[in-house]
């Protein structure tokens, strides 16, 4: 340590953190990437699910009218 140039010691420094400063966007933007892909699924089924249960609801003339069609058809009555 008696021989070493205080600059130098700062410049390996400074290189280190810029590789680190480089890489460290790239690795977020994939990341975030995939994180919208995998949270634009589940977003679209339930999306699906909720089309579903108005569409239904629209056919069988009313929530009231939806539940006694669903328990006849779930008790087979």
């Amino acid at each position: 340590m008696k021989g070493m140039i205080p600059e130098a010691k700062v410049q390996v420094k400074k290189r280190s953190m810029q590789r680190t400063a480089e890489n460290a966007p790239a690795k977020v933007e994939v990341s975030r990437g995939a994180m919208m892909a995998i949270g634009a699924v589940p977003a679209l089924v339930g999306l699906w699910a909720a089309a579903c249960f108005v569409g239904g609801l629209i056919a069988s003339g009313g929530p009231i009218a939806m539940a006694k069609s669903w328990f006849s058809a779930f008790t087979g009555m």
